[in-house]
């Protein structure tokens, strides 16, 4: 099995960043045989905040998130979330609070870390 990591740094909305790091996730998360962890740090914490509602049309990055939820694992950067205010119960289910040391071991374990 291969491991990727993606890591995500930039706000849900604003740029393509986070868009397009989403995106590639999704797709490699529905790979056979493809072990996907995603870890959202600074503004992009804000990609699994529940409720989002955007413009008909528009991407939705919390429902593109659920989709690598599904078949892979979601942490947030617990510093990250208290600096912008979010609690775990302003999350879309699945994903995690975590640390800096869980982003390590990420690292440490995957085959790839892809950086968005």
């Amino acid at each position: 099995m291969s491991a990727v990591l993606f890591i995500l740094n930039d706000a849900p909305y604003g740029s393509e960043r986070a868009y397009n790091g989403l995106r590639l996730a999704g797709a490699m998360a529905a790979k056979e045989g493809v072990q996907v962890r995603l870890f959202l740090m600074a503004d992009a914490v804000g990609c699994a905040k529940a409720g989002q509602k955007v413009p008909e049309g528009y991407y939705n990055v919390q429902l593109m998130l659920v989709k690598v939820l599904r078949k892979g694992e979601v942490a947030l950067c617990g510093t990250c979330m208290d600096a912008r205010g979010l609690s775990e119960s302003d999350m879309v289910a699945g994903a995690q609070r975590s640390t800096l040391a869980q982003l390590a071991d990420w690292t440490a374990e995957a085959d790839k870390v892809l950086v968005f």
